[in-house]
């Protein structure tokens, strides 16, 4: 969403940010390289890009070879400083995106959460005695140098459309793009034609060491609760009311997807990472009392992880797993096994 009348502001955020950048870019700030290859999924913009459909995929990929740890802020936690995910942590102690990697995936990966990536990265690799790291969110974080990164960005709202903070949505300005190994253009729509695609790579001019891949998100066939032997198959909505629950940046979607199968839903949007109040659980109660006979409430994999951890709630909640089908899968596979490799 554009701010035009916060334009002047902008300008400021980009001295401020540019300058910054210039100090990494010089060495006047130091940007630590390890020896053990990292791999950082990041974007330009605030909100929603499809990084952690991205990282899910790549740590899926990668512990199928290397002993392999994904290193996140852990942000929407209440506690501070390093950890790792394990079966005693909860949302609250680790954030919800690092619990919905470990809920998904147990122990295929290792999953660490701080604030200060350099000393997380640096205690993770070597607690774990990893082959590999990825990243989340880190495009910004450049007291690391990641030896390959991935930029997101959403098919809907590219970052060469957008402006800097506040009157758009850059964190940096579209400059920052040049630091990208990978551009990933993500959420595309179905019917995507080459075309298009080369529209968006015109757009995106990349250099001659950066590739333009495309992927769009896949929803499971099966929405999932409580009990992983209870699922519902997603054609089955159709006989439902649906109340949807949603605290993520960019549900547009879900919300989407969710009305090929049925009319009858109720959105109640939150803010993304929102941490629900006794009192919120209330309202949504009171909402799902409202609906017909044959009802559920629905949420996203990450807002589940959440919601759960309400008794009286967790056994109606349904969530709708997600993920990432890229266009020349193999290609980028193997430029991700290659680096991996050299280093």
């Amino acid at each position: 969403m554009k701010r035009w009348y916060l334009y002047p502001f902008s300008i400021l955020y980009y001295v401020g940010s540019g300058f910054r950048n210039i100090m990494y870019n010089l060495g006047l700030k130091k940007s630590v390289k390890f020896r053990t290859p990292i791999i950082n999924v990041g974007n330009l913009s605030v909100g929603g890009s499809g990084k952690s459909p991205m990282v899910m995929y790549l740590a899926d990929f990668l512990s199928k070879n290397y002993r392999t740890g994904v290193l996140s802020r852990g942000y929407g936690r209440i506690t501070k400083g390093y950890g790792v995910t394990n079966y005693e942590s909860n949302y609250k102690t680790v954030g919800d995106e690092a619990m919905q990697l470990f809920e998904r995936f147990r122990n295929r990966f290792v999953i660490g959460v701080s604030e200060e990536r350099v000393p997380g990265a640096k205690k993770l690799i070597e607690d774990m005695d990893l082959d590999v790291l990825i990243l989340d969110d880190a495009m910004q974080h450049r007291a690391i140098k990641a030896g390959f990164n991935i930029l997101m960005t959403d098919y809907n709202d590219p970052y060469f459309k957008d402006f800097l903070l506040p009157a758009g949505d850059l964190r940096e300005s579209r400059s920052g793009a040049r630091r990208a190994n990978i551009i990933m253009v993500s959420k595309c729509p179905d019917d995507l034609t080459e075309e298009k695609k080369q529209y968006y790579i015109s757009r995106i001019k990349p250099n001659h060491r950066q590739k333009v891949f495309f992927s769009k998100i896949n929803y499971d066939e099966k929405i999932f609760c409580y009990d992983p032997n209870k699922t519902l198959p997603d054609n089955n909505l159709a006989y439902y009311d649906i109340l949807l629950i949603t605290g993520i940046a960019n549900p547009k979607p879900l919300v989407k997807h969710l009305s090929k199968y049925s009319q009858r839903v109720k959105h109640l949007k939150f803010k993304d990472h929102h941490s629900f109040s006794e009192q919120d659980i209330k309202n949504i109660i009171a909402e799902y009392k409202k609906l017909g006979e044959y009802k559920l409430i629905l949420t996203t994999e990450k807002d589940y992880v959440r919601l759960k951890t309400f008794d009286y709630l967790r056994e109606l909640v349904y969530y709708w797993p997600i993920n990432v089908e890229i266009d020349k899968k193999e290609e980028l596979n193997q430029m991700i096994l290659d680096f991996v490799r050299k280093n």
